[in-house]
Protein backbone atom coordinates (compact mmCIF):
# COMPACT_ATOMS: atom_id res chain seq x y z
CA UNK A 1 0.00 0.00 0.00
CA UNK A 2 1.06 3.60 -0.57
CA UNK A 3 2.42 5.36 2.54
CA UNK A 4 1.50 9.03 2.76
CA UNK A 5 3.74 11.86 3.95
CA UNK A 6 1.19 12.56 6.68
CA UNK A 7 1.59 9.03 8.07
CA UNK A 8 5.38 9.35 8.00
CA UNK A 9 5.21 12.69 9.81
CA UNK A 10 2.86 11.33 12.49
CA UNK A 11 5.14 8.35 13.15
CA UNK A 12 8.21 10.58 13.20
CA UNK A 13 6.53 12.97 15.67
CA UNK A 14 5.71 10.08 17.99
CA UNK A 15 9.04 8.25 17.84
CA UNK A 16 11.77 10.70 16.85
CA UNK A 17 13.00 8.17 14.28
CA UNK A 18 14.41 9.18 10.88
CA UNK A 19 12.09 9.84 7.96
CA UNK A 20 13.26 6.86 5.87
CA UNK A 21 13.13 4.55 8.90
CA UNK A 22 9.56 5.68 9.54
CA UNK A 23 8.61 5.04 5.93
CA UNK A 24 10.19 1.57 6.06
CA UNK A 25 8.39 0.78 9.33
CA UNK A 26 5.04 1.81 7.86
CA UNK A 27 5.68 -0.20 4.72
CA UNK A 28 6.57 -3.28 6.77
CA UNK A 29 3.41 -2.93 8.89
CA UNK A 30 0.94 -1.99 6.11
CA UNK A 31 0.54 1.54 7.44
CA UNK A 32 -0.42 0.54 10.99
CA UNK A 33 0.99 3.33 13.22
CA UNK A 34 0.95 1.29 16.45
CA UNK A 35 2.62 -1.70 14.81
CA UNK A 36 5.16 0.63 13.17
CA UNK A 37 6.04 2.09 16.60
CA UNK A 38 6.73 -1.42 17.88
CA UNK A 39 8.74 -2.25 14.72
CA UNK A 40 10.96 0.80 15.22
CA UNK A 41 11.46 0.02 18.90
CA UNK A 42 12.38 -3.57 18.13
CA UNK A 43 14.99 -2.32 15.65
CA UNK A 44 16.32 0.15 18.20
CA UNK A 45 15.36 3.09 15.99
CA UNK A 46 12.83 4.77 18.28
CA UNK A 47 13.55 6.76 21.42
CA UNK A 48 9.90 6.69 22.47
CA UNK A 49 9.53 4.63 25.64
CA UNK A 50 5.82 4.33 25.08
CA UNK A 51 3.13 5.73 22.84
CA UNK A 52 2.98 9.50 22.89
CA UNK A 53 -0.62 10.38 22.17
CA UNK A 54 -1.19 13.61 20.32
CA UNK A 55 -2.79 16.06 22.71
CA UNK A 56 -4.97 18.68 21.14
CA UNK A 57 -8.10 19.30 23.24
CA UNK A 58 -8.34 22.45 25.36
CA UNK A 59 -10.09 23.04 28.67
CA UNK A 60 -9.21 22.37 32.30
CA UNK A 61 -8.67 19.63 34.85
CA UNK A 62 -10.51 20.40 38.09
CA UNK A 63 -10.04 18.84 41.55
CA UNK A 64 -12.19 19.03 44.69
CA UNK A 65 -11.49 17.45 48.08
CA UNK A 66 -13.24 16.35 51.27
CA UNK A 67 -11.81 14.45 54.26
CA UNK A 68 -10.45 11.14 52.95
CA UNK A 69 -11.81 11.76 49.45
CA UNK A 70 -10.92 13.65 46.27
CA UNK A 71 -12.47 13.87 42.82
CA UNK A 72 -11.04 15.01 39.52
CA UNK A 73 -12.84 16.03 36.34
CA UNK A 74 -11.77 17.02 32.85
CA UNK A 75 -13.93 19.55 31.05
CA UNK A 76 -12.96 20.24 27.45
CA UNK A 77 -13.48 23.40 25.45
CA UNK A 78 -12.65 24.22 21.85
CA UNK A 79 -10.02 26.89 22.56
CA UNK A 80 -7.48 27.77 25.23
CA UNK A 81 -8.97 31.28 25.25
CA UNK A 82 -12.11 29.89 26.89
CA UNK A 83 -10.03 27.88 29.36
CA UNK A 84 -8.56 31.20 30.59
CA UNK A 85 -12.06 32.67 30.97
CA UNK A 86 -13.06 33.25 34.64
CA UNK A 87 -16.61 32.07 33.91
CA UNK A 88 -15.36 28.76 32.51
CA UNK A 89 -12.95 28.32 35.42
CA UNK A 90 -15.81 28.86 37.86
CA UNK A 91 -17.88 26.31 35.94
CA UNK A 92 -15.16 23.63 36.13
CA UNK A 93 -14.57 24.29 39.84
CA UNK A 94 -18.33 23.93 40.42
CA UNK A 95 -18.46 20.67 38.47
CA UNK A 96 -15.59 19.27 40.54
CA UNK A 97 -17.40 20.18 43.77
CA UNK A 98 -20.60 18.62 42.46
CA UNK A 99 -18.67 15.44 41.66
CA UNK A 100 -17.68 15.03 45.33
CA UNK A 101 -21.10 13.53 46.08
CA UNK A 102 -20.90 10.96 43.24
CA UNK A 103 -19.15 7.67 42.49
CA UNK A 104 -16.92 9.45 39.96
CA UNK A 105 -18.62 8.14 36.82
CA UNK A 106 -19.30 10.68 34.07
CA UNK A 107 -23.04 9.92 34.05
CA UNK A 108 -23.31 10.41 37.80
CA UNK A 109 -21.36 13.68 37.68
CA UNK A 110 -23.48 14.97 34.77
CA UNK A 111 -26.65 14.30 36.79
CA UNK A 112 -25.30 15.82 40.03
CA UNK A 113 -26.53 19.21 41.25
CA UNK A 114 -24.19 22.19 40.98
CA UNK A 115 -23.18 23.76 44.32
CA UNK A 116 -25.96 25.88 45.86
CA UNK A 117 -28.16 25.26 42.82
CA UNK A 118 -30.94 23.02 41.53
CA UNK A 119 -29.23 23.01 38.15
CA UNK A 120 -27.53 19.77 37.12
CA UNK A 121 -23.98 19.70 35.81
CA UNK A 122 -25.31 18.79 32.35
CA UNK A 123 -27.71 21.77 32.39
CA UNK A 124 -24.93 24.08 33.60
CA UNK A 125 -22.73 22.97 30.70
CA UNK A 126 -25.52 23.57 28.18
CA UNK A 127 -26.15 27.03 29.63
CA UNK A 128 -22.44 27.86 29.44
CA UNK A 129 -22.30 26.71 25.82
CA UNK A 130 -25.16 29.07 25.00
CA UNK A 131 -23.52 31.96 26.86
CA UNK A 132 -19.87 31.50 25.84
CA UNK A 133 -20.58 30.20 22.36
CA UNK A 134 -18.22 27.23 22.36
CA UNK A 135 -18.85 23.54 22.62
CA UNK A 136 -17.87 22.09 26.02
CA UNK A 137 -17.92 18.53 27.26
CA UNK A 138 -17.44 16.71 30.55
CA UNK A 139 -14.98 14.17 29.22
CA UNK A 140 -14.04 12.08 32.27
CA UNK A 141 -14.04 11.98 36.05
CA UNK A 142 -12.45 9.90 38.81
CA UNK A 143 -12.65 9.54 42.58
CA UNK A 144 -10.16 8.23 45.15
CA UNK A 145 -11.01 7.68 48.81
CA UNK A 146 -9.26 6.19 51.85
CA UNK A 147 -10.20 5.60 55.49
CA UNK A 148 -8.12 6.22 57.49
CA UNK A 149 -5.66 8.47 55.72
CA UNK A 150 -5.63 11.33 53.24
CA UNK A 151 -6.13 11.75 49.52
CA UNK A 152 -3.37 14.05 48.29
CA UNK A 153 -3.71 16.19 45.18
CA UNK A 154 -1.52 18.14 42.80
CA UNK A 155 -2.31 20.39 39.86
CA UNK A 156 0.40 21.33 37.37
CA UNK A 157 0.26 24.46 35.20
CA UNK A 158 -2.45 25.80 37.50
CA UNK A 159 -4.72 28.41 35.93
CA UNK A 160 -6.43 28.94 39.31
CA UNK A 161 -6.52 26.99 42.60
CA UNK A 162 -7.19 23.29 41.86
CA UNK A 163 -7.56 23.99 38.12
CA UNK A 164 -4.89 23.25 35.52
CA UNK A 165 -3.55 21.16 32.65
CA UNK A 166 -2.39 18.13 34.65
CA UNK A 167 -4.07 16.77 37.77
CA UNK A 168 -3.16 13.96 40.16
CA UNK A 169 -5.06 12.43 43.08
CA UNK A 170 -3.41 9.73 45.21
CA UNK A 171 -4.69 7.68 48.12
CA UNK A 172 -2.42 7.60 51.20
CA UNK A 173 -3.92 5.13 53.68
CA UNK A 174 -2.50 5.36 57.21
CA UNK A 175 -3.36 6.05 60.83
CA UNK A 176 -0.38 8.41 61.04
CA UNK A 177 -0.22 12.19 61.48
CA UNK A 178 -2.49 13.71 58.84
CA UNK A 179 -0.30 16.78 58.22
CA UNK A 180 2.76 14.62 57.56
CA UNK A 181 0.70 12.26 55.42
CA UNK A 182 -0.51 15.25 53.39
CA UNK A 183 3.07 16.45 52.86
CA UNK A 184 4.24 13.00 51.76
CA UNK A 185 1.18 12.56 49.57
CA UNK A 186 1.69 15.93 47.87
CA UNK A 187 5.31 14.99 47.08
CA UNK A 188 4.20 11.66 45.63
CA UNK A 189 1.47 13.36 43.58
CA UNK A 190 4.08 15.76 42.18
CA UNK A 191 6.33 12.78 41.44
CA UNK A 192 3.48 11.06 39.54
CA UNK A 193 2.94 14.17 37.40
CA UNK A 194 6.65 14.22 36.53
CA UNK A 195 7.33 10.48 36.13
CA UNK A 196 4.02 9.17 34.70
CA UNK A 197 3.99 5.72 36.31
CA UNK A 198 1.57 3.13 34.93
CA UNK A 199 0.66 1.48 38.25
CA UNK A 200 1.43 1.54 41.97
CA UNK A 201 2.83 -2.03 42.03
CA UNK A 202 4.26 -4.54 39.54
CA UNK A 203 1.24 -6.84 39.71
CA UNK A 204 -1.04 -3.92 38.79
CA UNK A 205 0.63 -3.25 35.42
CA UNK A 206 -1.79 -4.50 32.76
CA UNK A 207 -0.75 -7.93 31.39
CA UNK A 208 -1.17 -6.70 27.81
CA UNK A 209 1.40 -3.95 28.43
CA UNK A 210 3.90 -6.45 29.87
CA UNK A 211 3.30 -8.88 26.97
CA UNK A 212 3.90 -6.10 24.46
CA UNK A 213 7.17 -5.10 26.11
CA UNK A 214 8.34 -8.72 26.28
CA UNK A 215 7.64 -9.17 22.57
CA UNK A 216 9.66 -6.05 21.71
CA UNK A 217 12.55 -7.00 24.02
CA UNK A 218 12.60 -10.54 22.60
CA UNK A 219 12.81 -9.24 19.04
CA UNK A 220 15.61 -6.88 20.01
CA UNK A 221 17.53 -9.71 21.72
CA UNK A 222 17.14 -12.05 18.74
CA UNK A 223 18.67 -9.39 16.52
CA UNK A 224 21.88 -10.01 18.48
CA UNK A 225 21.92 -13.65 17.33
CA UNK A 226 22.39 -15.01 20.85
CA UNK A 227 21.03 -18.45 21.92
CA UNK A 228 17.43 -18.67 23.20
CA UNK A 229 18.55 -19.41 26.77
CA UNK A 230 20.58 -16.19 26.81
CA UNK A 231 17.76 -14.29 25.13
CA UNK A 232 15.37 -15.39 27.89
CA UNK A 233 17.70 -14.04 30.59
CA UNK A 234 18.17 -10.79 28.63
CA UNK A 235 14.40 -10.33 28.39
CA UNK A 236 13.98 -11.01 32.12
CA UNK A 237 16.56 -8.32 32.85
CA UNK A 238 14.86 -5.83 30.52
CA UNK A 239 11.46 -6.49 32.09
CA UNK A 240 12.92 -5.85 35.57
CA UNK A 241 14.28 -2.55 34.27
CA UNK A 242 10.91 -1.79 32.66
CA UNK A 243 9.16 -2.24 36.01
CA UNK A 244 11.65 0.12 37.65
CA UNK A 245 10.71 2.72 35.05
CA UNK A 246 6.89 2.41 35.15
CA UNK A 247 5.94 1.15 38.64
CA UNK A 248 5.41 3.99 41.11
CA UNK A 249 6.93 2.32 44.18
CA UNK A 250 9.98 1.20 42.16
CA UNK A 251 10.74 4.57 40.56
CA UNK A 252 13.53 6.83 41.83
CA UNK A 253 11.78 9.50 43.94
CA UNK A 254 11.99 12.91 42.27
CA UNK A 255 12.18 14.57 45.70
CA UNK A 256 15.14 12.38 46.78
CA UNK A 257 16.76 10.43 43.93
CA UNK A 258 18.73 8.30 46.44
CA UNK A 259 15.45 6.59 47.39
CA UNK A 260 12.71 4.84 45.49
CA UNK A 261 9.15 6.02 46.14
CA UNK A 262 8.61 2.75 47.99
CA UNK A 263 11.56 3.43 50.27
CA UNK A 264 10.31 6.96 50.96
CA UNK A 265 6.90 5.54 51.90
CA UNK A 266 8.45 2.87 54.14
CA UNK A 267 10.63 5.40 56.00
CA UNK A 268 7.94 8.08 56.40
CA UNK A 269 7.80 10.15 59.58
CA UNK A 270 4.01 10.09 60.00
CA UNK A 271 4.29 7.68 62.93
CA UNK A 272 2.50 4.75 61.29
CA UNK A 273 2.72 2.46 58.27
CA UNK A 274 1.63 4.01 54.96
CA UNK A 275 -0.05 2.28 52.03
CA UNK A 276 -0.36 4.01 48.66
CA UNK A 277 -3.70 2.56 47.58
CA UNK A 278 -4.10 4.03 44.09
CA UNK A 279 -3.61 7.12 41.99
CA UNK A 280 -5.26 8.77 39.02
CA UNK A 281 -3.57 11.25 36.70
CA UNK A 282 -5.32 13.27 34.00
CA UNK A 283 -3.38 15.14 31.34
CA UNK A 284 -5.60 17.60 29.53
CA UNK A 285 -6.72 16.24 26.17
CA UNK A 286 -4.76 13.01 26.55
CA UNK A 287 -5.65 10.69 23.69
CA UNK A 288 -7.88 13.25 22.00
CA UNK A 289 -7.04 14.25 18.46
CA UNK A 290 -8.36 17.50 17.10
CA UNK A 291 -8.77 17.71 13.36
CA UNK A 292 -5.95 19.73 11.83
CA UNK A 293 -7.05 22.20 9.19
CA UNK A 294 -5.10 23.77 6.38
CA UNK A 295 -5.38 27.49 7.08
CA UNK A 296 -4.39 28.47 3.54
CA UNK A 297 -7.00 26.11 2.11
CA UNK A 298 -9.62 27.56 4.46
CA UNK A 299 -8.83 31.09 3.31
CA UNK A 300 -8.94 30.04 -0.34
CA UNK A 301 -12.26 28.28 0.18
CA UNK A 302 -13.68 31.31 1.96
CA UNK A 303 -12.52 33.59 -0.86
CA UNK A 304 -14.31 31.39 -3.43
CA UNK A 305 -17.47 31.42 -1.35
CA UNK A 306 -17.40 35.20 -1.00
CA UNK A 307 -16.81 35.53 -4.71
Amino acid sequence: MAISATQVKELRDQTGAGMMDCKTALTETDGDIEAAIDWLRAKGLSKAAKKAGRVAAEGLIGIATAPGRAVMVEVNSETDFVARNAEFQSLVAGIAKAALSTDGSVNAVAAAKMPDSEQTVEDALQAAIATIGENMTLRRAAVVEVDPGVVATYVHNAAAPNLGKIGVIVGVASEGDSDKLSTLGKQIAMHIAAASPLAVREEEVHPDVVAREKAIFSEQARESGKPEAIIEKMVEGRIRKFYEEVVLLSQAFVVDADKTVGEAVATNDAGAAVNITEFVMFRLGEGVEKEETDFAAEVAAAAKTDG
